[in-house]
Parts: C-alpha cells; structure tokens; sequence
C-alpha cells in the first residue's frame, strides 16, 4: 500500500503540486527528470509500500504526469506505424474482426 505524501519527501500531494511550465533549457529538464526519477525510485524501494501503484505515483510526483502524457504522445506516430505494418500481414477475416471491434468502441 503506498505510504502517504507526507512520508515520503520526495512526493508531493496534489494540493501542494504546482503548474509546471517547460523548463526554458536542457539543465533545469535534466533536473526536473532526476528528481522525478529520484521520487519514483525512492517510493519503489521503500520496504513499507506492499504493491506499487502507478496512479499514485502520477497524481503525486510533481511533474510526473505532465511528462508521462508528453512521452505518451511523442510515441503516437511510432505505435500508429506499427498498427500499420502489422495490418499488412492480417487475413481479410482478421481485419474485418478488427472493424466490428473499433466500430463497437466507437459505440460505446
């Protein structure tokens, strides 16, 4: 179970997080990565926290979200290529499965 914000110095709540704004150059970036890196890997090794939990994490390292969203996106273009390659190998009876699944999606 994950210790609270106030146990662990390195992870803020949310109430205490701020807006970040990008860092204006590679040094302050560098730092806001090490210290979000140093807050996870304090939380995952803590001997008290039983199961990690990653919402945790990203709701309470500041700036941990924010990057993790940014990442997410920068990859789109790269997983969207994927996608396509891989449809080149599928059967007409697998694409079509893969149709009525996205159209069910897009129902919901």
């Amino acid at each position: 179970m994950p210790r609270k914000a106030a146990d662990n110095p390195d992870v803020k709540g949310n109430e205490e997080q701020e807006n970040l704004t990008q860092p204006d150059n590679g040094k302050e970036e560098i730092e806001a990565l090490n210290h979000m890196l140093a807050a996870v890997l304090n939380y995952i090794s803590d001997d008290e926290v039983e199961v990690i939990d990653i919402e945790y994490l990203l709701n309470n390292t500041e700036g941990l979200r924010d990057w993790w969203d940014q990442y997410r996106e920068r990859n789109r273009k790269k997983i969207e290529e994927e996608i396509s390659k891989a449809l080149g190998g599928l059967s007409i009876e697998e694409l079509e499965d893969l149709r009525e699944k996205i159209k069910g999606k897009d129902r919901e």
